[in-house]
């Protein structure tokens, strides 16, 4: 119990520190990052949302602030993930780190719900 409650919090900060600052990138318009969206087509707005939403998920993967909003962020950051490995495939760059993130991101769930039980306030109501 104590190996997988260590294994669900190293793996959900290495998860909630990559996309706290991946959002700041995207929220301070770095330009490497800001050239290969345009390279792309993705409109600027599109930046902005994913920087908030990026922030905001990371705080709720770290916060027991509800069950509800804990699924809703692992969920967000899955089609987040595959967004951005298909666009790496699709671009013919590397996808290794969405790839990579998407694992780590899989295995906080497991570890979550291993530790946690599958405790929703979902189902309470």
């Amino acid at each position: 119990m104590k190996r997988d409650k260590i294994l669900y919090w190293a793996t959900t900060g290495f998860v909630s520190l990559g996309f706290l600052m991946s959002s700041m990138m995207y929220l301070t318009h770095n330009p490497e990052l800001m050239k290969g969206f345009s390279m792309l087509g993705y409109p600027v707005y599109f930046v902005n949302i994913l920087g908030i939403a990026k922030l905001t998920g990371a705080l709720a993967l770290l916060n027991p602030w509800s069950a509800k909003l804990r699924e809703w962020a692992y969920a967000g950051f899955t089609f987040t993930l595959i967004g951005a490995a298909w666009t790496h495939i699709a671009t013919h760059t590397p996808p290794t780190a969405p790839i990579v993130f998407l694992v780590l991101l899989g295995a906080s769930y497991f570890f979550h719900q291993k530790v946690y039980g599958y405790k929703m306030e979902l189902m309470v109501r």
